[in-house]
């Protein structure tokens, strides 16, 4: 049958596929990697796809219907996001058509898949979690005529006046092998070069070579609402096999970002990943998300593979801190794993967060004092995003900590990052002024402005990447939270 998958219309540029939507200060953009590999698995099980990102090519409302209807497909998939939800079940209510079957997928209806199907009145349900195993069953029970109701892992809307129907859970799929590669899909349906993290070269694709995350971090969503704790992984010649692929097929890509929750979790096998990289002879620079635990060996074993850069959540320079998020690192490993990266040759993004449960201005300025102690190459400072579905949220909420009204103002109106919580000791206004007054003493440093210069005169690469993050990210830098 004919299926559509389409990342809605909501603002241009909306990073809908990051774990926390936005658009964001640094210009990036992410692909729908969810909505691909999903797309890839239908097409793989015999349907005719036609994929749509919306917010990347800039498309409207009803340009994209128009798209729709000129497919006939006979179901659409609505990806979703928090802060969009009111608008992304707007949207599923409008591609209802006769003959045509709606669902919403994504972090936010599997968190709240009740209140998701009640925002609005046409759509015919949710998917609950991981989407392949629920779409392809959908999938194949729309072609046969079956009822949809036998096919596990989604809540459907009732007949009138009935409650809906909750299908059950379908459990998570275990043969990551199985998936096309996602890479062939963004070559055929979207335009790779509009994509970006500043933390990889560009142009770029995304790929994930596990899902799930044993660690107990409170506030990370995919872990808790789509892939859960426990660990999948890809074979180690499956990834290789994608990373050459990218090589020979698409010659303009420069790197491939890993967007796994940590590619470390098992260091074994992340060295054996390097080794089959470097026997295989791959060439192409590799961008990774990783833990602060990781030794130096290894980070130089997956230097000499290609390994260019890293992003690290450090998140606090707090122990105490460390503790309430359940984040599993102390600060001693940070300094280590930051020393050992910097030794290996490894590039670091580092990642700092404030606003869990008990922290205070002593807490904060301990984390800022981490930050320039460790010296990472770039860093972000933020206030902590809570979503639904995370323990982070259920804690927020149970405390009175959530500040917003509704889901969209976990956005500011031009589509930021809005702070939404406050702790017993701060305010919301007081976690983002920490976040600016830190962001401009890290990278407003004459030390650190001296040394990108210097490392910009030597590397053509690394010139091009922080000219295009300084044009995107310079008005936030100089300006406070208070004049937005």
């Amino acid at each position: 049958m004919k299926i559509t998958a389409v990342n809605p219309p909501f603002l241009k540029s909306f990073s809908r596929g990051q774990r926390s939507p936005a658009v964001t200060k640094s210009g990036t953009l992410y692909f729908p990697i969810w909505l691909a590999y999903a797309a890839g698995a239908l097409q793989a099980a015999g349907h005719e796809l036609d994929l749509i990102d919306a917010p990347a090519d800039g498309l409207g409302t009803e340009e994209v219907l128009e798209r729709i209807d000129r497919f006939a497909p006979g179901l659409v998939i609505v990806e979703t996001s928090t802060p969009s939800i009111v608008s992304d079940a707007a949207f599923a209510d409008s591609a209802c058509r006769t003959g045509r079957t709606v669902v919403l997928v994504g972090t936010h209806p599997s968190a709240l898949p009740k209140e998701t199907l009640a925002i609005g009145s046409l759509f015919d349900g949710v998917v609950k979690g991981e989407y392949e195993l629920p779409l392809i069953g959908l999938a194949a029970a729309l072609e046969s005529g079956c009822d949809p109701s036998g096919v596990a892992g989604l809540l459907l809307r009732g007949a009138a006046g009935s409650d809906p129907v909750d299908t059950g859970s379908a459990g998570l799929l275990q043969d990551l092998d199985a998936l096309p590669f996602v890479s062939r899909i963004y070559a055929e349906y979207l335009d790779i070069p509009k994509y970006n993290n500043p933390n990889a070269l560009h142009p770029q694709v995304m790929i994930m070579g596990g899902r799930g995350c044993p660690f107990g971090c409170t506030f990370c969503v995919f872990p808790q609402t789509l892939q859960g704790r426990g660990f999948r992984h890809r074979s180690v010649g499956n990834i290789v096999s994608e990373m050459l692929w990218v090589e020979s097929n698409l010659p303009e890509v420069r790197a491939v970002f890993f967007e796994d929750d940590t590619i470390s979790v098992d260091t074994g096998r992340l060295r054996e990943l390097a080794r089959e990289m470097i026997s295989a002879g791959v060439s192409i620079s590799w961008t990774s998300n990783m833990r602060a635990t990781v030794d130096f060996e290894t980070l130089s074993l997956c230097r000499k593979a290609g390994l260019r850069s890293v992003c690290v959540g450090f998140e606090s320079g707090s122990d105490a801190m460390l503790r309430s998020m359940r984040k599993g690192i102390t600060v001693e490993d940070s300094r280590s794993f930051a020393a050992n990266a910097k030794k290996a040759g490894v590039l670091v993004h580092g990642c700092f967060m404030v606003g869990a449960a008990g922290e205070t201005c002593v807490t904060m300025r301990e984390t800022l004092d981490l930050a320039l102690e460790i010296a990472p190459d770039t860093a972000q400072f933020y206030p902590m995003m809570v979503y639904p579905g995370t323990e982070a949220y259920r804690q927020a909420e149970a405390a009175g900590n959530i500040t917003a009204g509704s889901f969209r103002e976990w956005l500011t109106p031009e589509g930021l990052h809005n702070c939404v919580v406050r702790t017993e000791n701060l305010t919301s206004e007081e976690l983002v002024d920490f976040c600016d007054a830190a962001r401009r003493r890290f990278y407003l440093r004459p030390g650190y402005i001296l040394r990108k210069l210097w490392r910009s005169l030597l590397d053509p690469d690394e010139r091009r990447r922080t000219m295009k993050a300084f044009g995107t990210f310079r008005k936030y830098l100089f300006r406070s939270s208070r004049q937005r």
